[in-house]
């Protein structure tokens, strides 16, 4: 079937499970972009339209459900931030206070500087202008890279456990579980290299998560995911926050979409634009 009578299909199903249609809109605006940006049409992504619209909105029923955490402490304050590359500023001005319970999306179009602010915030770039204020670990996983080619995913698990003071043993277990979580048996044999490019970033999600960080940044992490891993991975992101943690996403998500609790958008003014 064609992407559009595959989009039509979901939509018609959504609504005979009576979703809201500001959510099937932006459901529909998901499966697009993922679509999109996975070079997949949108049936091989995400499988029959009646079934992944009966997950989705077993998901959201379930979303609905939970209690809200306790908001806690701020645990990182963006200020002012402003980058640039030459005479350009790629983000200018930009702020972003999010507290322990609390989930952000970082939204706008490509080259909007979305990687960028979130590279400044993880301390792996530094601003041209503003700062970055941290009050607790930080997990990143980026949108490209993070693994290392020869090293199989139980070596990446008891690497990154060194580094944060984790035994080998109870690194490689906590790897494997969390792993578990997205739907991915981590005990492969495979070097990363050999990996498909979804399981890489299944890969560098679980990195993000080791040593359990009070703070987590993760840029497009489920570039590559199936359908009912890119479900898992936001019940993921739930029970993060309801733990207590800070989760900042760079994502498609709407800005009315009301799986996070805040969200950035740096599509530029029409002032900025011009300048």
């Amino acid at each position: 079937m064609t992407d559009q009578e595959w989009l039509v299909r979901m939509a018609l199903e959504l609504r005979r499970r009576a979703v809201a249609e500001s959510r099937i809109n932006q459901t529909v605006g998901e499966a697009v972009a993922h679509a999109r940006d996975s070079g997949q049409t949108t049936e091989r992504a995400f499988g029959l339209p009646e079934a992944y619209a009966a997950q989705v909105a077993s998901s959201l029923m379930a979303h609905v459900a939970r209690a809200r955490p306790r908001i806690g402490e701020v645990r990182l304050a963006a200020r002012g931030i402003g980058k640039r590359y030459r005479r350009r500023w790629v983000i200018r001005d930009v702020d972003l206070v999010v507290r322990a319970g609390q989930t952000a999306a970082v939204v706008g179009a490509n080259g909007t500087g979305k990687s960028t602010f979130l590279a400044i915030c993880a301390g792996f770039l530094t601003p041209d202008a503003g700062q970055v204020t941290l009050h607790g670990a930080v997990g990143f996983c980026p949108q490209d890279g993070g693994t290392l080619d020869y090293l199989r995913p139980a070596e990446h698990f008891a690497l990154l456990g060194a580094g944060r003071g984790t035994p080998r043993a109870e690194a490689r277990r906590t790897g494997r579980d969390l792993a578990a979580t997205l739907q991915w048996n981590a005990d492969s044999d495979d070097q990363a290299r050999h990996l498909s490019g979804g399981t890489r970033q299944k890969l560098n999600l679980v990195l993000a998560a080791l040593g359990d960080p009070e703070i987590l940044l993760l840029d497009e992490p489920y570039q590559g995911f199936d359908q009912g891993t890119y479900l898992d991975f936001w019940d993921q992101v739930w029970q993060w926050r309801d733990r207590g943690k800070a989760v900042v996403v760079v994502t498609h998500l709407l800005e009315n979409l009301d799986r996070v609790d805040t969200v950035l958008d740096l599509t530029p003014r029409v002032s900025e634009a011009e300048a």
